[in-house]
């Protein structure tokens, strides 16, 4: 149960990171507009609000929440109407679907830097280690690799900038 609980916690807290960081990107705006896309911010439109360049008002994104949202709804009732009328080898096949729509949305940040790369090639890595070796349960080995990975890709990244600030001043 704890083990449901962590996952459950660290899993969803990347709502309040997405939220946090997309309020960097707000036009100066009042509050009730920011605080109502903070509550409809979910990773399809951090990815699309985030992609925009230059600064986003809260109409844009309220505009890409509904977009969103309604096409979760109307692609969900059509999916569960044409999903039951599938094979069932076929229906038990699109348990992959998910992760395609994951992987979807992480190309495009890949593309942007490094860092993303470095950081999902990390937790991949530490995840099939843990995965081959059985060293964890499944989902204790997504929250490990999950928090190792982040952990080590933020240390490199502070460990590079301290030697790139010490090259500056023997300069």
């Amino acid at each position: 149960m704890f083990e449901i609980i962590i996952t459950t916690f660290i899993v969803n807290i990347r709502h309040f990171l997405l939220s946090a960081s997309l309020n960097e990107k707000y036009e100066e705006s009042h509050f009730s507009p920011r605080a109502l896309t903070a509550f409809g911010t979910a990773d399809e439109v951090f990815s699309v609000a985030s992609m925009r360049e230059g600064k986003v008002s809260s109409s844009y994104v309220l505009g890409i929440i509904t977009i969103s949202y309604s096409s979760w709804v109307i692609g969900s009732g059509l999916g569960h109407m044409l999903g039951a009328s599938l094979p069932k080898t076929l229906q038990e096949s699109m348990s992959i679907a998910l992760y395609a729509m994951f992987i979807g949305l992480l190309v495009p940040s890949l593309k942007k830097g490094r860092k993303i790369l470095f950081l999902a090639a990390i937790a991949a890595s530490l995840h099939s280690i843990f995965a081959i070796t059985h060293v964890f349960s499944t989902g204790w080995a997504i929250v490990i690799s999950t928090l190792l990975s982040a952990v080590l890709v933020e240390l490199i990244g502070t460990w590079k900038q301290h030697l790139k600030e010490e090259k500056s001043d023997e300069s």
